[in-house]
């Protein structure tokens, strides 16, 4: 087949299939030479599994992929690399106890009469890390740096295997706070004028006006259509991406300032006094009623995960204490929590969260199998009878309850570990970014169930990056800065006073 103008990249009638899931139905898909392409749709659109197969994690079942003009059998990622073809994935897979150099020069070490050139590979490092503007040790243990700097670090050795033609990156932002993310585009920008043809996945509406030429939309693994992006207003294209209208956050918008209408219990379930961890957190006070929803915001590092992780037991506090009814805790442990009814979803879903092997229901009862203790066995059938229950409540997408999670998407292995912690039935639920990286549809599923659990009696701790989310679902905020709590308001904080509190202007 001949090449159609300047594409660099062409998928013509793509079919990919796993057991029980059409993943992609003849979906077709162009990337130009020197233009920024966002690829978008809800979870389960089939994002994931098109640049699988575009990168050779996955083989396609029918149709064919082009690159520069010629018909390509993708057999591997390292061939995929060698094609010149590169992938940043949203998940950090990185070598925490390797050197920032090696990270980024793994498998293409410089070498000196066949030993490794640790001078050249140091300054070969600090020379791809200056072209994104970063400046830090290469010579420091990845560990020691910020999750952040890792992303970027991520990049770089991205960049440094896709110097020719293909980069893709998968929700490289996610982990960026606002001057970051200016770098990254400043980066892109730059790759785009000499000519690299740039897939960028993202959840965030903004980015996608700012940076990107083309925008395709997946739903249900077919594709909707390709569009420039200039043309296609934003209800334009989440309506596309949903495939229903915006009811959904309407209700929710009308909700915003929804804490005037809050009952709340006197008595608090909670009660953090001077709670602190030297390093971690500066001693700070919270306290958490039944029905209310608490919002934690602040910048990437302000001490958001740190609080929850003191609140579920996961760090121990050198400072301070806690009181859970009206009782002062004393076994600072996730096991000590589950035990008096306290909950944690964490942020890293796929590190901490989800256990890939097992299947939705052995993910949805392993932490109340654990809170009623292994001689306590679960009978199989009270496990599908819970398994099924959430499914249905949190409208989890899958054929059957025995499939893998690892196999889900990942807004729905986001409904799975919810539905395993609301399974123990919790007095308090922390929930570290549940809607991070995930679809529109899917975080307005996850607000209004966070809501709908707090008018139920529950009492709800909501992390997010977004302030809009943050307004639109909580009752009340504390804002972080810097790893200190600096305030505290209700919902109906105006969004200009709460940006320049956690700005601190």
């Amino acid at each position: 087949m001949a090449e159609l103008n300047n594409d660099i990249l062409k998928l013509e009638g793509i079919y990919k299939s796993f057991p029980g899931v059409q993943a992609l139905e003849d979906v077709d898909f162009s990337l130009k030479k020197g233009e920024i392409h966002t690829l978008v749709g809800e979870n389960g659109a089939g994002k994931s599994t098109l640049i699988k197969v575009i990168t050779g994690v996955e083989h396609h079942d029918k149709g064919c992929i082009m690159l520069r003009g010629e018909e390509i059998n993708i057999k591997s990622p390292q061939h995929a690399q060698t094609l010149g073809i590169s992938t940043v994935y949203q998940e950090v897979n990185l070598c925490d106890n390797l050197t920032v150099a090696e990270n980024i020069l793994i498998g293409r070490e410089p070498r000196k009469f066949a030993r490794i050139d640790w001078k050249a590979m140091n300054q070969r490092a600090k020379l791809i890390l200056e072209r994104l503007e970063v400046d830090i040790d290469v010579t420091r243990p990845l560990a020691e740096y910020s999750t952040a700097i890792q992303q970027i670090i991520a990049i770089a050795r991205a960049l440094e295997i896709a110097s020719a033609d293909v980069l893709i990156l998968d929700e490289p932002t996610s982990s960026l706070d606002e001057n970051e993310t200016q770098k990254l585009f400043k980066i892109m920008r730059k790759l785009k004028s000499e000519g690299v043809g740039i897939v960028f996945i993202t959840h965030f509406i903004s980015q996608i006006y700012e940076v990107s030429d083309r925008t395709t939309v997946l739903r249900n693994g077919k594709l909707i259509g390709t569009y420039d992006t200039k043309a296609l207003s934003r209800i334009e294209l989440i309506t596309k991406m949903i495939g229903r209208s915006l009811v959904d956050f309407d209700e929710l918008a009308k909700n915003k300032y929804y804490s005037s209408q809050i009952i709340k219990s006197d008595e608090s379930v909670m009660n953090a006094k001077e709670l602190g961890r030297h390093g971690s957190i500066k001693p700070f006070d919270l306290e958490l009623h039944a029905g209310e929803v608490t919002g934690l915001t602040g910048l990437l590092g302000s001490g958001r995960t740190e609080i929850a992780q003191l609140l579920f037991g996961i760090e121990k506090p050198d400072n301070g204490s806690i009181e859970m009814d009206g009782e002062p805790v004393k076994n600072f442990s996730p096991h000590g929590s589950l035990e008096r009814g306290v909950a944690l979803c964490p942020e890293d879903r796929k590190g901490e969260g989800i256990l890939g092997e097992l299947t939705i229901r052995e993910n949805i009862v392993i932490a109340l199998q654990a809170r009623l203790g292994w001689f306590k066995f679960l009978q199989l059938r009270k496990q599908y009878e819970i398994a099924d229950k959430y499914i249905k409540m949190l409208n989890i997408s899958t054929p059957s309850p025995d499939q893998l999670v690892k196999n889900l998407s990942g807004g729905n292995q986001q409904k799975v570990i919810l539905a395993r912690w609301l399974a123990t039935h919790p007095k308090v639920l922390i929930l570290d970014e549940p809607t991070r990286g995930i679809d529109v549809g899917t975080k307005a599923e996850i607000q209004k169930l966070v809501l709908s659990l707090a008018e139920e009696g529950m009492a709800c701790v909501f992390i997010s990056s977004e302030l809009e989310e943050t307004l639109r679902t909580c009752h009340k905020i504390v804002v972080l800065r810097e790893r200190e709590k600096v305030t505290e308001y209700d919902g109906k904080v105006d969004e200009n006073v709460l940006m320049h509190a956690i700005a601190g202007s």
